[in-house]
């Protein structure tokens, strides 16, 4: 074969072959996009109340809102995302109450949506060190919370976890009693120095991959403008695309050098002349 016949059929394979190579590339390097989730009430724990929440991740700087009602009016309620390579990635169900309490404790909870991976503290450190900061949680007024943070640097892995669809948002603090106060003789099996209502969950609710760029309604913008659901779909359109148009220019040139090489042996009687 002569050389300009090689290079013709070459190139479409190598522009394939690249555009490919950066389609991958671009899904790797992804790191960004939203997540939300429908907050209900945790079963068991005699919560009557219900929240949104939403997050979203850009250059691994995370901006997340939650908003929830139904909550023990006046006191705070400890905030987490949780993620568990190895638990259900949902929320508890009746089934996990394992000491047969009635109630779903931390304890119950975590093999269900997993450890800690942030807490959602009003101000100053976010790690799973925060998990108890009382102080630094939002106060229920009237029952409600409205939350909102951002410019929290977080971990690639933690950015993973969040953009998994995996990862779990729990608000804690129950009142079984109803004392109006976080009370009563059985103690918190992450605190003993506290009672068990102010540590188990009250709300949770999965993060699941969202198809929004904005904040739900009600809420502010974050200047955050992809999700990781359309983008990662985005990019396999566009590999998919991709591929379709290269394999088509690559059977035209085909059928190109095909016909030129029929015509040559129609002439000549013989392809020696073009094919190597």
């Amino acid at each position: 074969m002569n050389v300009r016949k090689r290079a013709a059929l070459a190139a479409p394979a190598l522009s394939l072959a690249a555009m490919i190579a950066m389609a991958g590339t671009a899904s790797a390097a992804s790191n960004d996009g939203s997540t939300q989730a429908l907050l209900k009430p945790v079963a068991l724990n005699g919560v009557d109340g219900s929240g949104t929440a939403w997050a979203s991740i850009k250059d691994d700087v995370l901006t997340v809102t939650f908003t929830a009602d139904g909550l023990l009016a006046g006191s705070p309620h400890a905030a987490h995302i949780h993620f568990g390579a190895d638990t259900r990635h949902e929320c508890p169900s009746a089934s996990d109450d394992k000491n047969g309490d009635g109630h779903i404790n931390t304890s119950e909870g975590m093999p269900v949506y997993g450890m800690i991976d942030l807490s959602l503290t009003t101000s100053g450190d976010t790690s799973p060190k925060s998990a108890l900061a009382v102080d630094r949680f939002d106060t229920a007024k009237n029952g409600n919370i409205t939350y909102k943070r951002g410019s929290i640097k977080v971990s690639d892995e933690v950015a993973k976890h969040i953009l998994s669809g995996d990862a779990v948002i729990v608000v804690h603090g129950v009142d079984y009693n109803g004392s109006g106060k976080y009370d009563g003789d059985t103690k918190s099996d992450l605190d003993p120095s506290l009672p068990t209502e102010a540590t188990d969950p009250a709300l949770c609710g999965v993060l699941q991959v969202s198809q929004m760029s904005d904040m739900p309604s009600g809420g502010a913008q974050t200047g955050s403008g992809s999700t990781s659901g359309t983008e990662d779909t985005g990019l396999l359109v566009a590999g998919g695309l991709a591929l379709a148009a290269g394999g088509a220019l690559v059977m035209r040139r085909r059928r190109s050098v095909d016909a030129a090489v029929s015509s040559a042996t129609n002439s000549t009687g013989s392809t020696n002349d073009t094919i190597a």
